[in-house]
């Protein structure tokens, strides 16, 4: 019963010291993660939970360009499609949403649902037109925050959004799962650093950088000079640079260094191995 009421007494603690941190303005980022990784070591709140707390506070700083399926790695569909043309893309994605294009990908007629595809999969004689069973698409830009989008996804109840460059163009595409993946995680491997700082040197000569560091942050460490004005991390450069959403081990040279892929989702890119060349 003693136990019982300390327990109690020591979780009220927390979270009186919880809910002072959450009331302050501005708040302490810092103070508040360290606060609820304490919660965490007190057992008040499982790892699990932790992460995903984590998660929330990051979603709050990254922006869109940071997970966005990229415009080569979109799985599109053609507007004059088939239904033979389109049911094997559909199975072989496992996605249920696709962009309809018309000539080429900055020419987007619509979202097709594969769930609307149905009724044409049972009468073989009913004529298929892509453009009258499309969804309008939404647009966002790439600076966007990926917390604002999230908002925006519940209040529209939209799921995908095509993201556009300065100049209009389609640069890539993103999802609400795309978003939620960031709060809830995804499988890790030896490779992850998350209580890690941004820039760890890792044996000699070699440096893991997290894909999210600011190019401002590299570019001090390093003392590099490598342009900010189009990209605000060093994985959103790499990956541009790339042209298509690489996997582990691949390699491409930029200024004076050599970057290696670590560790990438099927989304974005989230660890790299850099060495001077």
């Amino acid at each position: 019963m003693v136990d019982d009421v300390k327990e109690k007494i020591r979780a009220q603690s927390w979270l009186d010291r919880l809910t002072m941190a959450l009331l302050r303005e501005p708040q302490d980022r810092d103070q508040l993660l360290a606060m609820l990784r304490d919660a965490e070591r007190r057992e008040l709140i499982d790892s699990e939970a932790l992460a995903m707390l984590e998660g929330v506070l990051q979603v709050s700083t990254m922006r869109v360009r940071d997970i966005m399926v990229p415009r080569s790695k979109m799985v599109v569909i053609e507007k004059d499609a088939t239904l033979d043309e389109i049911l094997p893309i559909v199975i072989e994605s496992g996605h249920s949403r696709f962009p309809v294009i018309g000539e080429n990908r900055d020419e987007v007629v619509g979202i097709l649902l594969a769930k609307d595809l149905l009724p044409y999969s049972f009468k073989i004689d009913k004529p298929l037109d892509l453009c009258t069973i499309v969804r309008p698409a939404t647009y966002t830009p790439e600076s966007k925050r990926l917390a604002v989008l999230l908002r925006e996804f519940r209040l529209t109840h939209k799921h995908m959004a095509l993201i556009v460059d300065e100049y209009g163009g389609i640069s890539g595409l993103v999802t609400i799962e795309d978003v939620l993946e960031e709060i809830v995680g995804e499988i890790e491997d030896e490779y992850d650093i998350d209580e890690e700082p941004n820039i760890k040197q890792n044996v000699e000569g070699a440096y893991l950088v997290k894909a999210l560091t600011p190019i401002e942050e590299f570019n001090e460490y390093f003392n590099a000079n490598i342009s900010s004005e189009e990209f605000d991390t060093i994985g959103g450069l790499i990956m541009s640079k790339f042209g298509y959403l690489p996997k582990r081990d691949d390699k491409i040279d930029l200024d004076r260094y050599e970057f290696k892929i670590l560790n990438a989702s099927k989304r974005r890119i989230r660890l790299l191995q850099v060495k001077a060349k």
